[in-house]
């Protein structure tokens, strides 16, 4: 009997390296064509990263315009984090939307993407939870806060519908 653990992207482009279409009757096609993937925007992954990268930049402009802060370190921590987040999230957005995965094949892209999310995530929510914890009531910062918790929510949720981690138990079944 073997126990195995694995995990599986649930949503991945396919198609070939060179792209639909492209085969005997193109003979000259470089992999850099078709670069551009104009259905990626339309996803549902790319739909939540995009309201992803909304809730981190209104939750660091929420921050960055509260007049003043009753604890500089919290608030400077929440900012790094919404912006560094803010930033990956963009370059993996960058990534499915023109098709790097194709030209950069050295790098595991689902696995960047599974370890961007689950560090960043937790991340995002000891920020948030900072950040709460250290508003003392002053509306931006709860409003940063707020949005931090809401981007946390969507990262999970983005973690959630990309993976399935599955436990599969095989049995060697021998004649009865």
């Amino acid at each position: 009997m073997s126990h195995g653990a694995g995990l599986v992207r649930t949503t991945c482009s396919s198609g070939s390296a060179l792209g639909p279409g492209a085969g005997a009757a193109q003979p000259s096609a470089s992999p850099l064509e078709g670069l551009l993937d104009p259905s990626y925007p339309r996803t549902h992954a790319a739909l939540l990263k995009v309201a992803q990268m909304v809730t981190l930049l209104i939750a660091f402009i929420c921050v960055l315009r509260s007049a003043s802060w009753t604890n500089y370190s919290a608030y400077s921590y929440f900012e790094v984090v919404t912006i560094c987040d803010l930033i990956m999230i963009l370059a993996f957005y960058l990534v499915h939307l023109f098709r790097f995965y194709r030209v950069l094949t050295c790098i595991s892209w689902p696995l960047s993407e599974l370890l961007h999310y689950l560090i960043g995530t937790l991340l995002l929510l000891i920020a948030s939870i900072v950040a709460a914890s250290k508003s003392y009531n002053q509306s931006g910062l709860v409003a940063g806060a707020i949005f931090g918790f809401m981007a946390t929510f969507l990262c999970m949720a983005s973690i959630w519908l990309s993976y399935k981690i599955s436990c599969v138990t095989q049995s060697t079944d021998a004649a009865v």
